[in-house]
């Protein structure tokens, strides 16, 4: 899998790319990842890739020629599955949309920056819209790092036990159940029995009963979205 970030600050991509899973998955050759700095495709000396908006207006606007001129670069070179702009008013992340784009071949992540883009990229360029949530961020890189973090996870090889991401939580519209580790007890605060019983099916039963109360209470409209 090949996943291209567009960015006016690579530098804030630097750290979340290059550590834990997606490091070992990029070392392990599972996926390659390019972070692309869109100030190398502006037409001035000052390396512009902003401007003044049409009609005035606090803020700069994200100019249209070093977009295009990136994305048909890369365009040129093999074909894309999406091209994503991270975006406030985009469709929202889950992990359902997690698991599709991990199955795909090749993405372009635009992050977004300033008062936004150029209306024109996301009517023609653009073929996805991503929101991490209803808040705003000085700008894209850092939902574009949550995303490939959360894309990268999935490809098989990329964790440890592969089996973990099942059991994650969103993978089943259920919120993951309690953990427990050693010791057994601590200052009189007790693992539950169940889980050191040794009984398989039992422990399963009282996790998928956990992670429905868990659901039920904390997120409740993940269970109404599945009905």
């Amino acid at each position: 899998m090949r996943i291209d970030i567009l960015t006016v600050c690579p530098e804030l991509l630097e750290s979340p790319l290059g550590y834990s899973i997606v490091k070992r998955a990029r070392d392990k050759g599972l996926v390659e990842i390019n972070v692309i700095n869109l100030h190398d495709f502006a037409n001035d000396k000052y390396k512009s890739v902003d401007d003044y908006a049409f009609g005035g207006g606090a803020g700069m606007v994200m100019m249209i020629e070093p977009v295009f001129k990136a994305i048909e670069k890369l365009k040129n070179e093999r074909n894309y599955d999406e091209i994503i702009y991270t975006s406030p008013d985009g469709e929202k992340f889950n992990q359902k949309t997690a698991n599709r784009l991990s199955l795909l071949n090749n993405i372009i992540i635009l992050a977004g920056h300033y008062k936004g883009i150029d209306q024109r990229i996301r009517e023609h360029l653009i073929t996805m819209e991503i929101s991490v949530g209803d808040y705003v961020l000085s700008g894209g890189e850092l939902p574009a790092a949550a995303i490939t973090d959360a894309i990268v996870r999935l490809i098989p090889g990329a964790l440890g036990d592969e089996q973990s991401a099942l059991s994650d939580s969103f993978q089943d519209d259920l919120l993951a159940p309690p953990v427990y580790t050693r010791p057994a007890e601590f200052m009189g605060w007790k693992v539950p029995d169940v889980l050191l019983s040794g009984h398989a099916a039992e422990i399963e039963k009282w996790r998928h009963e956990q992670a429905e109360e868990r659901t039920n209470r904390l997120r409740p409209e993940l269970l109404k979205e599945d009905l």
